[in-house]
């Protein structure tokens, strides 16, 4: 099963933009497409159609973010990010690896995106949220991990290097 592909809307007066070119870029998105275009409570739906201008810090300069999800309920509209939950925390470990400084930036960069979300949803009267997997898993969309259901793993062998005679 690929994990990026296009969706195929099945209500499309709900779908609110192009409906033949809706790209999810993860199975937790493709779960939450799924949600919007078969849930009876969501009354239109879309997805990268909002954008929201901001401003990253680290090259000082205006972007445009394109949020998840733009959902518009009975009582509520909704702009949501979908990202795993370690993205939504600062980096970690050792800070002088290239690791740490990669994460570091994405870390900034999603900060101002999601507080130039926030701004946004305000001045329209809408919530920004955020979908984790534990988001998900409370909305039914992804199985809760089972405790001791999963294999462990196989320690792997040294590599050595097999000398010539």
């Amino acid at each position: 099963m690929a994990y990026s592909g296009k969706f195929k809307v099945k209500n499309l007066s709900k779908y609110k933009g192009d409906f033949d070119n809706v790209i999810y870029r993860s199975l937790w998105e493709k779960q939450v497409f799924k949600w919007c275009d078969e849930n009876p409570k969501v009354k239109a739906w879309s997805s990268e159609e909002t954008i929201v201008p901001y401003y990253y810090e680290a090259d000082k300069k205006y972007h445009r973010y394109f949020p998840d999800v733009k959902i518009v309920m009975e009582d509520k509209t909704i702009l949501v990010e979908i990202k795993p939950a370690i993205q939504t925390e600062p980096p970690t470990g050792p800070k002088r690896t290239k690791r740490y400084i990669v994460e570091g930036y994405t870390y900034v960069k999603n900060m101002n995106k999601w507080e130039a979300a926030e701004d946004y949803c305000k001045d329209r009267g809408w919530e920004f949220q955020i979908w984790t997997e534990k988001t998900l898993q409370e909305m039914g969309l992804l199985a809760k991990p089972v405790p001791g259901k999963l294999k462990p793993l196989k320690r792997l062998k040294p590599y050595s290097r097999k000398r010539k005679k």
